[in-house]
């Protein structure tokens, strides 16, 4: 190579050099710009009060932090459906520009792989920012009422549950344990997130089942502090260290029915986690990623986080994106299996909180559809 070819060579390159890092600069004010002036909407597919409500607030006080331009974060509550609702919206509706992310619940996924018709929305097109957290069901009793100190107490007794919605862990889980355990929990259906917890405290149903243990810690600390519950059951692929001597329900159930467990197990590793809708312009959804995973180890949001009593143990969009394919992976035998259990269970009566519950205020309110005026 010639000494002139060699100096032309070497030009080019600094010149692709330096508009590189013109382009990767505007590119980095242009972002900034953005979320300055468009600030970020982070919608919450459940009620105020509610453990995914906690954690999102907690969350999007130092998410902001670690985005580009520092922008306005609000939290929009968007109830209904167990959170199917709001993801439908996110996914159909919401801009489509970096300014709306979500906090979904792990349970759609399950719902989305196995076709209720409900959902309108594809989990593998969605993009997985991360999780705060997995979750660790718990089903309880209280102390002071209840002579059922553990699930196998429970087998063949008539036992009423609270419970949100009708897809809801709240309510899925006491159903299939009604199916492979042969316990007799019947679902009240319908109450709001508080509302499900105080109809535990004043006796109005017997058990709640299907909660968090970190949602629950954290909105009523005094029931493990003071130990006013008993913890009869938890649902996860092994026991928690806080809960040695406690049943897992996977011990309980026939080695086909423990397959349907383990299935429902790797969604909740992927307990809290937060996407943003699809087709997101690459420079914004790996603005918000870096942004989400310096939060989840930001020592700031860490104390914060411990002093509300919310667990973080997270995982990365990739790590849920590799989740959310063991799902797709599970054979055709599995998931027949899985749909059939819970075709069973749903087919079970669930009872309106309105019809049953003595404080009808504390179930969820219809809104009412406004009429279009005549033109």
């Amino acid at each position: 190579m010639s000494q002139n070819l060699r100096a032309w060579t070497i030009a080019c390159l600094g010149i692709l050099a330096i508009g590189g890092a013109v382009i990767s600069d505007a590119s980095a004010q242009s972002l900034e710009r953005f979320y300055k002036v468009k600030g970020l909407r982070i919608v919450v597919g459940s009620g105020a009060g509610g453990g995914y409500d906690t954690y999102t607030r907690a969350f999007g006080r130092h998410y902001t932090n670690h985005l580009p331009g520092n922008p306005r974060i609000v939290v929009q509550n968007m109830p209904g459906a167990s959170g199917i609702r709001a993801t439908n919206w996110v996914y159909n509706k919401a801009p489509k520009d970096g300014s709306v992310i979500m906090a979904t619940y792990q349970s759609l996924i399950d719902e989305n792989l196995l076709g209720n018709r409900k959902v309108k929305f594809d989990v593998k097109k969605l993009g997985w920012l991360g999780s705060i957290g997995k979750t660790h069901h718990l089903c309880v009793s209280w102390k002071a009422r209840s002579k059922i100190t553990n699930i196998k107490q429970a087998i063949g007794k008539e036992l009423t549950v609270s419970a949100t919605g009708r897809s809801g862990n709240s309510a899925t889980v006491p159903l299939l344990l009604n199916q492979s355990v042969g316990t007799k929990f019947k679902v009240i259906a319908g109450y709001s997130t508080t509302g499900s917890r105080l109809a535990l405290e004043r006796g109005e149903v017997d058990v709640i089942c299907g909660l968090g243990y970190s949602t629950l810690k954290a909105s009523n600390p005094d029931w493990f502090i003071k130990k006013r519950v008993n913890v009869i059951a938890q649902i996860a692929l092994t026991r928690h260290k806080e809960f040695p001597n406690v049943p897992n329900a996977m011990e309980l159930v026939s080695a086909s029915d423990k397959k349907v467990y383990q299935f429902f197990g790797v969604a909740q590793q992927m307990g809290r986690p937060y996407t943003a809708p699809p087709g997101l312009a690459p420079d914004r959804l790996k603005a918000l990623r870096v942004g989400f995973n310096n939060t989840v180890k930001d020592k700031a949001f860490l104390k914060d986080m411990g002093r509300l009593r919310l667990s973080v143990d997270p995982l990365t969009g990739q790590e849920m994106e590799a989740l959310i394919e063991k799902l797709y992976q599970y054979s055709p035998d599995v998931l027949d299996r899985v749909g059939k259990l819970l075709g069973v269970a749903k087919k079970e009566r669930i009872f309106a909180c309105k019809k049953f519950s003595k404080r009808p205020k504390k179930c969820k309110k219809k809104k009412k559809k406004k009429k279009k005026k005549k033109s």
